[in-house]
């Protein structure tokens, strides 16, 4: 049987470790707490995961035919962040980052290798989880409505709860892990965390 190369996934103990900063965060918190925290950490993943690349090996492509790359998903969840915070929940009329009309898979298509165009989607990621943080922190309860009249978000084409939208987007970061593990695996190897 083969050996299994899944040893850097836990710690030797099993213990939390204290250099994963997605480790002792709150527990056993209220609602907004636990979905905040979900979240963080799952940001903080992404983060992790796409740690020590340059920009070749962020805009690395999985297989043909697929465009996928890490580059293309920091770009991806940068576009989701702005489009369920900005312009669904707080109803700021904004344009997208890396996708349009005429270009729908810009996000990926478009991800290539170039260090300025990895440290403009980091830095745009970056703004959107800050100005998601924000807004979930200052917002009076889980209760406050966006509107969603095109179903981009899964209200069925009507209103959604800032609770629902955090779901989502919990869900939209835990999806893409999968192929984020999958990606950073293929460049070098690196598999865990």
């Amino acid at each position: 049987m083969a050996t299994s190369r899944r040893a850097d996934m836990f710690t030797a103990d099993g213990k939390p470790s204290d250099d994963d900063p997605r480790e002792h965060g709150p527990s056993l918190g209220d609602e907004r707490t636990t979905l905040v925290e979900a979240l963080r950490t799952a940001r903080l993943t992404l983060e992790m995961k796409c740690e020590g690349l340059d920009a070749e090996q962020m805009a690395r492509r999985s297989v043909e035919p697929s465009t996928m790359s890490l580059l293309g998903m920091v770009r991806h969840l940068a576009e989701v962040e702005r489009s369920t915070f900005r312009t669904m929940m707080a109803g700021q009329d904004v344009p997208r980052l890396f996708v349009s009309d005429t270009n729908r898979d810009g996000d990926f298509d478009d991800a290539v290798a170039d260090a300025k165009l990895v440290e403009e989607a980091w830095d745009a990621w970056r703004a959107e989880v800050d100005f998601s943080t924000r807004y979930v922190a200052e917002a009076p309860s889980l209760d406050v409505t966006g509107d969603d009249p095109l179903n981009q978000h899964g209200s069925g084409g009507g209103a959604m709860s800032l609770r629902e939208a955090l779901v989502g987007m919990v869900w939209e970061y835990g999806r893409h892990m999968g192929h984020v593990d999958l990606l950073r695996e293929r460049i070098d190897g690196r598999i865990g965390q």
